[in-house]
């Protein structure tokens, strides 16, 4: 693989960002890296648990009902976990993709381009791949149920950052900060793309009257934080209302979280000052430590506890649609991702930034098949939660996201000993004011 495609061009993907964009990223990431850590242990717990003598206790508490019926709020924990838990996940997406359109990565048209093209990629390839693995191995198999089996489709398409983080930080590999800054956007604009596709292709019925009520908890919602009043409990009437409008709606509740996440107001010479913390800011960063500590754990918790011993992994591993989620976390996303990439760069004849080369998007492509949180919960909207053969994707989202950390892990550490120089250079601060020298001083 050549490292640059057009050396005779001099227009750069992937260059550095500002030091305001940099440390934001940096404080952001270490969030979400301590996120992954307690929801790798959470799912591991789960797992435990569920192939324990006591598995039928784990199923009881996941199966517990609770909540008011009048309201058409009598869920099992597991779904609470799922549609209401995740929704403060799916809220600091929604604050985080407002604020990458307004002021970060994906507001200037020409950095946008690289992120979305491999987003896109990204999730097209490996639902194509899911899809054709299914048809392949279900050939001349008249007793399959086939098209059941893709209503999967869109399970490997997900990439779950605080899962890819945790990797990062087990792996100990020092990312080059413009890399880790392109596979946050790219998880943003994936974010965008997965709830989009629960709205539109998992929502069996809408119920427009319901939708339609949520119109004024969110506009309430927005009222509220444009005259800057954020007392929590203030903020959380409404946002409870949306929640519970738009599931009773038939839509998905996560989709809730997105809309209000959407918006919170964002002013870019806010946010490009960096003496000043804006709104949006200071919003996700007291919800963002909760989402990562303890929302998406706790669904994880609920969500991964797939049984396997008595013969559920060998049904797993023969299930089709469990083939085809791991072939298009591994193969689907790595190609997808780095061939959106590679293309953009043919196309637009640019090359990479210096301190990069094609070997660390080919791994930061495989690391981005790692999925877990937004594939785990498609999975339970496309077969049923706690069904047989979600129990078998479940069991394929681990397999195929942990196969796609080792292949990360192995195409990484090899260039660590460059991600360490480069991390020096980016972190020397020889004038001791507090901004590395690399990035001079703020305009």
């Amino acid at each position: 693989m050549s490292d640059n495609p057009n050396p005779s061009k001099s227009t750069k993907l992937l260059s550095r960002s500002s030091w305001r964009e940099t440390s934001y990223v940096a404080d952001l990431l270490r969030t979400e890296t301590v996120g992954g850590a307690i929801l790798l242990i959470a799912a591991v717990a789960a797992l435990v648990w569920a192939n324990s003598p006591w598995r039928e206790a784990y199923s009881t508490l996941r199966d517990t009902v609770v909540g008011p019926e009048s309201l058409h709020l009598n869920l099992s924990l597991g779904t609470w976990a799922a549609d209401g838990l995740l929704a403060i996940f799916f809220l600091v997406a929604g604050i985080e993709l407002k604020r990458e359109f307004v002021a970060g990565e994906l507001s200037d048209r020409r950095k946008a381009a690289l992120p979305i093209a491999a987003a896109v990629c990204g999730v097209v390839l490996p639902a194509v791949l899911f899809v054709v693995t299914v048809l392949a191995l279900t050939a001349g198999d008249s007793s399959a149920d086939v098209s059941g089996m893709l209503r999967g489709w869109a399970i490997p398409t997900a990439t779950d950052i605080a899962f890819a983080l945790a990797v990062l930080a087990v792996i100990g590999t020092h990312l080059p900060s413009s890399l880790r800054s392109f596979l946050l956007t790219l998880a943003v604009v994936d974010d965008l793309i997965a709830i989009t596709i629960i709205a539109v292709f998992y929502t069996a019925s809408v119920q427009f009257l319901w939708l339609l009520a949520a119109v004024v908890p969110l506009a309430v919602w927005r009222f509220l934080l444009k005259r800057k009043l954020t007392n929590p409990f203030l903020l959380a009437i409404p946002a409870l209302l949306a929640w519970m409008f738009v599931h009773n709606s038939g839509v998905h509740a996560t989709v809730a979280g997105v809309l209000l996440g959407l918006l919170v107001p964002v002013h870019r010479e806010v946010e490009d000052d960096p003496n000043r913390h804006s709104l949006a800011e200071k919003l996700e960063h007291k919800i963002r430590p909760f989402s990562a500590g303890f929302a998406v754990p706790v669904f994880a918790f609920f969500a991964a506890g797939v049984t396997v011993v008595g013969g559920g992994f060998s049904e797993a591993v023969t299930d089709p649609a469990a083939i085809g989620v791991v072939v298009g976390l591994v193969v689907g996303k790595a190609i997808g991702i780095f061939g959106g990439t590679w293309a953009l760069a043919r196309f637009t004849r640019a090359e990479l930034d210096e301190d990069l080369s094609w070997t660390d998007i080919f791994g930061l492509s495989l690391l981005a098949g790692v999925g877990f949180t937004v594939s785990l919960l498609v999975g339970e909207l496309a077969f049923g939660t706690g069904s047989e053969r979600d129990d078998h994707v479940k069991l394929a989202v681990l397999v195929g996201s942990l196969i796609a950390a080792l292949l990360a892990t192995v195409v990484l550490r090899s260039r660590n000993r460059h991600y360490r120089d480069v991390h020096a250079r980016e972190t020397e601060d020889r004038d001791l004011d507090g901004i590395p020298d690399i990035y001079g001083r703020p305009s």
